[in-house]
């Protein structure tokens, strides 16, 4: 630019601040803003028309209001009224990181508002926002949109058809039609809330989430793309290819592969393994596939026309090959481990309920492997198989297609069932018990190792004759509908039968004979009471 023209743009300037001096207080008053100040151009042009006066500008105009910088390649200021009109180029900068460009430019210099049209671009330094038009507030640093804009943060780009953006905190609220992509995500909803600095998203309605062949839906929450962290409220779900999860409040950490869900939690299994599991607090690592449930947590094995429901006052799930122990030996099937989704396990610590239509009982302890299909109960087990009260140091069922198959009773066995409505119990004891179902009956049971029965015999009236006290190796017991019709014994057998009544009430129980019926849960509402209730 030569002297001469700096020379008539400072003129200019000068004769300005004259004219405004020269206004009214009550103009200066509703003027409030700073007036518009010229710093540079390549040419210029005064024009007055209808007692207004206007400054042409043109080529690499820069004009300054406070601290806010406008740029242009032609800018046309109305100096009467405090605004210009900006062509080509345009650029706003309020002495910050903040800058916006655009074709076209309204700004008003009162206000300090502005309207930028076509080829908007609104940049922080963190990330870039574009639309065909955008109406910003330089004071406050809030910039408006209603006919479509993207943002674009690194590989993240975000869409909708209106949005506010705050500058002091970095924050986009995106409204109608929106989505967000990136990399990990596919982010749709009608609402969102995006920082561009923190990559917080908040989720203010409706929102679906696509994560592979993951699917959160959530109505409230947040995401931070960048650390990949959430936190969700209200009933939120996640759905995956082999589970599906719903809680009132879920904690997930992808970067680590954690999470957390809070409050009536449910787990479903998607898979061969058909599983629920239920509780207040569940804790997962989709990593090492672990599940810790605890607050009244339930399992549900699904059966055919059954389901097997198990409580503990904590339930924990991880892989068969991940054990550093080794696990215990039955029916070994070492084969069906290489099978992934039989590489699983569970275990519930401290008073277990059972419970199934066909089948009940408690432990300390459980432990169930799917690759053997056996449940192990530990520490004082007792199961009941209708009317049979079934006790040891160790019982393992075996299951077929999730459903009893066997019990095997390992050390003090001893199974006992009431004769129909008396005082007095079948009893049948030794070092193990093995009882073998078809559909879910009682088809035998057999003892081996000091086998001792006492046995309340009938006529064909049911009319007691007698009780029989035998010792022997091994007894056999054949049942028909859950009823004793054959006893078996094997080497080394005596006995006697005793007319009932003249035995006296001692006898008539074993050692260590324990009826315990009333620890049975009575149904599957009964284990979801609180542990030791």
């Amino acid at each position: 630019m030569n002297k001469y023209v700096r020379y008539i743009i400072l003129s200019f300037g000068i004769l300005l601040s004259f004219h405004a001096n020269s206004q009214d207080t009550t103009t200066l008053v509703k003027n409030s803003g700073k007036l518009i100040e010229f710093l540079s151009a390549e040419s210029y042009n005064i024009k007055k028309i209808d007692s207004q006066d206007f400054l042409i500008l043109v080529g690499h105009v820069k004009i300054k209001q406070g601290n806010t910088l406008l740029f242009g390649d032609s800018i046309i200021v109305n100096t009467t009224k405090n605004n210009l009109e900006g062509f080509g180029k345009v650029h706003i900068n309020d002495a910050d990181s903040v800058h916006t460009y655009a074709d076209y430019l309204m700004y008003d210099g009162n206000t300090k508002k502005a309207k930028l049209r076509k080829h908007v671009k609104l940049t922080d330094g963190r990330g870039t926002l574009t639309t065909d038009s955008l109406d910003y507030d330089v004071s406050i640093k809030i910039g408006v949109y209603k006919k479509g804009g993207k943002l674009v943060r690194n590989k993240t780009i975000l869409k909708s058809t209106e949005g506010v953006y705050y500058g002091i905190t970095r924050d986009v609220l995106f409204r109608n039609k929106v989505s967000l992509i990136d990399p990990d995500n596919s982010i749709f909803t009608d609402t969102l809330e995006y920082n561009t600095y923190t990559q917080l998203a908040n989720f203010i309605s409706p929102s679906k989430i696509i994560s592979g062949s993951r699917i959160i839906k959530t109505k409230n929450g947040n995401y931070n793309l960048g650390t990949r962290k959430g936190y969700l409220y209200e009933r939120s779900s996640i759905d995956d290819s082999s589970y599906f999860f719903i809680a009132d409040e879920m904690a997930i950490d992808d970067s680590l592969g954690l999470g957390e869900f809070r409050g009536n939690a449910l787990y479903k299994s998607k898979d061969s393994l058909s599983f629920d599991l239920l509780a207040n607090n569940i804790k997962t690592n989709r990593k090492k596939d672990i599940l810790l449930a605890t607050e009244l947590p339930i399992l549900m094995i699904k059966q055919p026309n059954d389901t097997l429901y198990v409580s503990a006052d904590t339930l924990y799930s991880g892989r068969l090959s991940d054990l550093k122990r080794k696990m215990p030996k039955a029916r070994a099937k070492e084969e069906v481990i290489q099978d992934s989704s039989l590489n699983k396990y569970f275990e519930a610590f401290h008073h277990v309920k059972i419970y199934s239509d066909s089948l009940q009982g408690v432990a300390d302890s459980l432990f169930y492997s799917l690759a053997d299909s056996t449940i192990r109960l530990h520490k004082e087990p007792i199961i009941w198989v209708n009317e049979n009260q079934i006790t040891g140091d160790t019982i393992y069922m075996h299951l077929n297609n999730k459903k009893a198959e066997q019990l095997r009773i390992l050390n003090n066995a001893m199974a006992i069932s009431p004769v129909d409505s008396t005082d007095y119990f079948n009893q049948l004891k030794g070092n193990s018990i093995v009882v073998d179902f078809i559909d879910g009956k009682i088809h035998q049971m057999q003892t081996k190792g000091s086998a001792e029965n006492i046995y309340f015999a009938t006529d064909y009236e049911e009319k007691f004759i007698g009780v029989n006290h035998s010792n022997a190796q091994i007894i056999t017991i054949d049942f028909n509908n859950d009823e004793p019709v054959k006893i078996v014994f094997i080497n080394q057998l005596t006995g006697k039968m005793t007319p009932l009544f003249d035995l006296p009430k001692s006898e008539l129980k074993l050692n260590n004979f324990k009826w315990l019926i009333d620890l049975k849960p009575l149904s599957k509402f009964d284990i979801l009471s609180p542990s030791g209730n």
